[in-house]
């Protein structure tokens, strides 16, 4: 890995956004291998950098850029480590012989439906910002009766105790009695935002589901508990979306890898040394 500035390469491994970096550097709240960092500084992999509390250890880039598409279950929490023992998600989708993987979101332990993952850290905090406005779209079943004026108040917004809370769109998914199906649509990952704008209108929430995620959509055939890679092609089409430059050195990579593959398999070829593979022989007494 050659030199890069530290605020990349802490974007790149989960840490914060290059901006978010650059400000605790401002409020001195970063240091690299003991020493308080300035901005310029840069770093290779094996440095040690202390942010806040936490502890980071530079790591070369990955060799992919990896998203995961996971239809999270009721019962699961998006943690890595509960203390109470209670199955997190990170321990169902398994973990990476590389780098590690990234939570883009969350979904309380009550919540199911679509999650990523992915182990690019700038395109995880591309996906979370704000400033992205990435829609989030939910599969909300509640129990009670819904008037037009609650739909026109989540609509227009909702003061609660974290400011004004509003969804984007309301659009009815059926249902029958005291529990009806709605898809709602936000741009914000606040902590517990759909239930919370429900109950501002004494409806109680009894599903929730996450179905889409900006143009990712939870596939059908997706089982709960199950996950899906994404291909490379689709991985450069959801950079294409968001507005996420395409670092190029990643193709370089791939590049790399695959001809130093075929290198390897040539020279297995020519030296004899490659697999053996079975040549069919007739058994005893066949018959033509």
């Amino acid at each position: 890995m050659t030199q890069e500035r530290v605020q990349k390469a802490l974007a790149r491994m989960g840490y914060g956004s290059r901006r978010e970096i650059e400000r605790l550097i401002g409020e001195e709240k970063i240091r690299i291998n003991g020493q308080l960092a300035k901005l310029g500084d840069h770093v290779s992999a094996g440095d040690k950098v202390n942010i806040g509390n936490r502890r980071a250890i530079i790591k070369s880039e990955v060799n992919r850029i990896r998203v995961l598409l996971y239809n999270k279950p009721e019962g699961e929490i998006c943690t890595e480590k509960d203390d109470e023992g209670r199955p997190t998600v990170f321990q169902s989708i398994g973990r990476l012989k590389e780098g590690r993987w990234i939570g883009v979101g969350r979904l309380d332990i009550n919540s199911s439906g679509l999650l990523l993952f992915t182990n690019y850290g700038e395109l995880a905090n591309h996906l979370m910002h704000p400033s992205s406005e990435i829609e989030r779209e939910y599969a909300v079943r509640v129990h009670g009766e819904v008037t037009k004026e609650m739909i026109k108040n989540l609509l227009a917004g909702v003061e609660l105790e974290d400011g004004k809370l509003k969804f984007d769109q309301i659009s009815d998914g059926g249902g029958q009695g005291a529990n009806h199906w709605y898809h709602v649509i936000i741009k914000e990952g606040k902590n517990r935002e759909v239930r919370r704008l429900w109950q501002s209108q004494d409806v109680r929430v009894s599903r929730l589901t996450r179905v889409r995620y900006g143009s990712l959509v939870l596939p059908r055939d997706l089982k709960v508990g199950k996950k899906v890679e994404l291909s490379l092609d689709e991985v450069k089409v959801l950079f294409a979306e968001i507005g996420l430059e395409w670092p190029e050195s990643r193709d370089e990579t791939s590049k790399a890898i695959r001809d130093k593959t075929k290198r390897s398999s040539i020279k297995r070829h020519l030296h004899g040394t490659g697999p053996k593979t079975k040549t069919s022989r007739p058994r005893s007494g066949h018959k033509k």
